[in-house]
């Protein structure tokens, strides 16, 4: 592991920094979906619309924001992703009303997907091609890390000052990560084996391409079903109080570090095995959180659970695209982030759909099993596929 691990690039934790701002903004409005549908005079499933709406902008924004970037250097380009972070936060945080209120989230999520696109690729530049699962990992590290401190603190910060603090907060992450990225990203980067904008849409035509994406969305979507009403489901079925919702969700990130440094390990080695492995765990941890849901100890644990194996995925999915659209690295990567908020806006609707049917707080979980069990299904396809196109090469 520390072989793995040991002297990556400084820039790498600039990424990681930037990942953090992004996830810290992403989840916590999770945190505090009671209080932000109550200050705009929403009700709670509606309120998860703004989850939505952030998933919205990832999935335009990833495409059209790293399209129009292309001639860019990629230090720039981060930058305006960082300043775009900032700029969706502090907009959130005066928002008068539900409409500006969600308009913001979706300038918040802009962002998002260009960052985990270009910085995937980035990621993979400055290290040597064996070790590109770890360097992934440090940059999705900050993602994970978000979970274990950024929400809980600007969650706790939203409990104590308002949920509008929160907003401001992350703000301020934005600010902090364009001052990183400007120290520490190199001006220059080594080349990068990417093609013309037309020969990158032509990957599109690869059914490979188009089903790993298909993974990330069905498999990822299980992910958002659940947690997006993880605080009224922790709160109204297994009974925690308002305030304990700061440790559970440090409970949910340490359980997503251990998930991405799970992945770094052994992903790069074996992508497909992990891959299956992470995604009938997923499976099997949703089916149980609709029963454990009732008890606070083993809908803790379940929750840790939902972390690790969810966040597993993270990495993986985001190597098999890009080994399956080689040649355009950074077009497939925003892709396959579009794909994730895909999951996002799919589960949080689904969810709630759910909810409005009268089946509770837990029905999101069952909903989220089937979704994983999927994006496992699709993955098995996938690689009897690729098993296939071997014994054919072999011949």
């Amino acid at each position: 592991m520390e072989e793995e691990y040991g002297a990556m690039p400084l820039a790498l934790f600039a990424l990681a920094l930037t990942a953090f701002g992004v996830g810290t903004s992403e989840f916590a409005i999770m945190g505090l979906l009671p209080q932000v549908a109550h200050g705009v005079g929403v009700s709670i499933p509606d309120a998860g619309g703004l989850i939505t709406g952030y998933a919205a902008g990832v999935i335009v924004g990833a495409p059209l924001l790293t399209a129009a970037s292309a001639r860019l250097p990629r230090r720039t380009t981060l930058m305006m992703i960082a300043t775009l972070l900032a700029a969706g936060s502090a907009l959130s945080a005066v928002a008068p009303g539900y409409g500006l209120l969600l308009t913001a989230r979706v300038v918040a999520g802009v962002p998002q997907g260009a960052l985990f696109g270009v910085g995937s690729v980035v990621a993979a530049q400055l290290v040597p091609p064996e070790r590109r699962a770890s360097a992934m990992s440090v940059m999705f590290g900050g993602f994970t890390m978000a979970n274990v401190a950024g929400v809980p603190l600007v969650t706790w910060l939203g409990e104590a000052a308002g949920w509008r603090a929160t907003f401001w907060a992350i703000g301020a992450l934005g600010v902090l990560s364009m001052v990183g990225i400007a120290a520490l990203v190199p001006r220059r980067l080594r080349p990068e084996d990417e093609t013309g904008l037309r020969s990158q849409l032509a990957t599109l035509r690869r059914p490979q391409v188009w089903l790993a994406m298909g993974v990330t969305t069905a498999g990822f979507g299980g992910v958002f079903a659940s947690f997006t009403y993880v605080t009224p489901m922790m709160t109204t079925v297994a009974g925690f109080s308002g305030s304990s919702m700061t440790a559970l969700l440090v409970v949910f990130g340490l359980g997503m570090a251990a998930g991405n440094l799970v992945a770094g390990r052994y992903a790069g080695r074996r992508l497909m095995p992990s891959l299956y492995v992470f995604l009938a765990g997923l499976t099997i941890v949703l089916s149980m959180f609709v029963m454990t849901a009732h008890s606070k100890a083993l809908a803790a644990c379940t929750l840790f659970l939902l972390g690790l194996f969810g966040f597993a995925t993270v990495p993986a999915l985001q190597m098999r695209i890009l080994d399956k659209a080689a040649g355009a690295p950074t077009l497939a990567s925003a892709l396959n982030l579009s794909a994730f908020n895909i999951a996002n806006a799919l589960g949080a609707f689904l969810g709630g759909m759910v909810i409005r049917a009268g089946f509770g707080y837990t029905g999101p979980n069952a909903i989220g099993a089937v979704l994983a069990a999927t994006g496992l299904a699709l993955a098995i396809c996938s690689g009897l596929i690729d098993a296939r196109a071997k014994e054919a090469v072999a011949r």
